[in-house]
C-alpha cells in the first residue's frame, strides 16, 4: 500500500492510503516518485468543473522519479531517472507519428472514450490524473506511479542535474515553449501574454529565446508580474491599467503581433460578459469563462497570432466571431505535444539557455498536499510554485 492524493469532491482533496501500482501491460514501467507538482490545471479538478472525476481518484501530472519496476517491452531500466510526460501516447498511431503526441488514438480506452467523443467530435487521448474523460488513469501525486508505454513517454534525465531542474519538463516547461512556438513568433513581434503563472512565465521566456524584440505581460498578482519583469517582460496590472488602450499604445497603435492566452477557462476580469461567465459558471449552464482571450483576440492586429495554451473543457458565448474573421486571424492551441519537445529542451536546460527553477516557491512533503492546493488557489501571489517531496519530512 502506498500513500497519494486522492480527489473526493470541489475543494476536498485528501492524502489516503490506496494500493500499490503494478504492472498491467508488457510496455509498463513503475516509478517511485521524487518529486511531483501542483498544477494551475489541478485547480479546474479542485474547483470541480472538469467532468469525470470519481472520488478516490489519484491526481497529478507533472511528476518524475526512480524506475523500481519495468515490463518485458520497456526500454526503461531500474534505477535510472526519469520525467514523466503528462500526456499518456503509444508512440505508433498516426498522430503520433506526426509527433502530435497529445492526440494518441490508442491511450484512452475504448470504454472512456464517449464523453470526449460527444464533446469535441473525436474522442480525447489519455493525459495521468485527470479524470476518467482522459482515460481515468491514476495521476503522479503519489509515492508511486504506473506509466504506460513507458518506452515512448518518459525521458531519462542525467543525474548532475536535480529534480528542480528537469520535472517542469513533465509539462509546464513544454507547454509554455510550445505557446511560443504556436505564436510564430518572428524577430520583430511585439508579444502579449496573458497570465503570469507558471506557463505564462515559461511562455514569455521561451518567447524571449525565440527571439521576440518585446514581449508583454498582462495579470494581477506584484510577484508574478515581478517574475515576468525580471524574466525580460514589460509588464501590465489588468487592475490598473486598459489592457488594450495599453497595448495600443506600446505596439505603435497597430496591435500587438501575437498574443498568447495563458489563462484559460477561469479567467478574472471586470467585463460584464466576464461576470455573466461567472454566475453560469456557478450554477452550471457553462463551462468556460473566456474573457482573456476573447480580450486578446480585440487586442492583437490584423493578420495577427493568437496561440492558446490556457486549458478550456467545454463551451463559451459572447464569443467574436466577426473580430476573428474580419481580423483574419491564426489561431493555435492544443494540449502539448510533450514528447516532441523533451529533448531539445533537456538540452537547454543543460546549457543555461532555460531556467525553470526561478519560479518555484514552496516545497512540501506529500503528507501536506490539501495545504498546497488551497494555498496555490487562495494566495497566488506568493505561491507560484508548489513542488510536493514524498518522504519529506513535516
Amino acid at each position: 500500500m502506498m500513500r497519494a492524493l486522492t480527489w473526493h469532491g470541489t475543494n476536498d482533496v485528501r492524502v489516503d492510503t490506496v494500493s500499490d501500482p503494478e504492472i498491467i501491460n508488457p510496455r509498463d514501467a513503475i516509478i517511485k516518485i521524487t518529486s511531483t507538482a501542483i498544477c494551475g490545471s489541478d485547480l479546474h479538478l479542485y474547483d470541480g468543473v472538469i467532468p469525470g472525476v470519481a472520488p478516490g481518484d489519484v491526481l497529478g501530472h507533472e511528476f518524475m522519479g526512480e524506475v523500481v519496476e519495468t515490463g518485458s517491452a520497456s526500454d526503461l531500466e531500474k534505477g535510472q531517472r526519469v520525467v514523466v510526460p503528462f500526456t499518456i501516447s503509444c508512440g505508433g498511431c498516426f498522430h503520433c507519428k506526426q509527433q502530435q503526441y497529445s492526440a494518441c488514438d490508442n491511450s484512452n480506452p475504448a470504454e472512456k472514450q464517449d464523453m470526449s467523443a460527444t464533446l469535441y467530435g473525436q474522442p480525447m487521448a489519455a493525459l495521468f490524473g485527470y479524470s476518467h474523460l482522459t482515460g481515468g488513469y491514476s495521476g503522479g501525486q503519489a509515492e508511486y506511479a504506473r506509466v504506460p508505454f513507458s518506452d515512448v513517454g518518459p525521458i531519462v534525465v542525467p543525474d548532475h542535474l536535480e529534480d528542480d531542474k528537469v520535472l517542469f519538463l513533465s509539462d509546464i516547461l513544454p507547454t509554455g515553449w510550445m505557446a511560443a512556438e504556436n505564436a510564430d513568433i518572428q524577430p520583430d513581434d511585439t508579444v502579449a501574454v496573458w497570465g503570469c503563472g507558471p506557463v505564462g512565465l515559461f511562455a514569455i521566456q521561451s518567447a524571449i529565446v525565440m527571439g521576440a524584440s518585446k514581449v508583454i505581460a498582462i495579470d494581477r498578482y506584484p510577484n508574478r508580474l515581478e517574475l515576468a519583469k525580471q524574466l525580460g517582460a514589460e509588464i501590465i496590472d489588468f487592475r490598473e491599467t486598459d489592457v488594450r488602450e495599453a497595448l495600443m499604445e506600446m505596439s505603435g497603435g497597430i496591435g500587438v503581433d501575437a498574443v498568447i492566452d495563458a489563462v484559460g477557462m477561469e479567467s478574472h476580469g471586470f467585463a460584464i460578459d466576464n461576470m455573466f461567465d461567472v454566475v453560469k459558471q456557478k450554477v452550471g449552464m457553462g463551462a468556460d469563462r473566456a474573457s482573456a482571450l476573447k480580450q486578446a483576440i480585440l487586442a492583437v492586429r490584423f493578420g495577427g497570432k493568437v496561440s492558446i495554451p490556457g486549458v478550456y473543457g467545454g463551451m463559451t458565448d459572447k464569443w467574436p466571431l466577426g473580430a476573428m474573421m474580419e481580423k483574419g486571424l491564426q489561431i493555435r492551441g492544443g494540449q502539448t505535444h510533450v514528447q516532441k519537445y523533451t529533448k531539445q529542451l533537456l538540452e537547454k536546460i543543460e546549457d543555461g539557455t532555460l531556467d525553470t527553477t526561478f519560479l518555484i516557491s514552496h516545497r512540501l512533503p506529500l503528507e501536506q498536499a490539501a495545504e498546497g492546493y488551497k494555498n496555490f488557489k487562495e494566495q497566488q501571489n506568493e505561491w507560484t510554485k508548489v513542488i510536493l517531496k514524498p518522504g519529506m519530512e513535516n
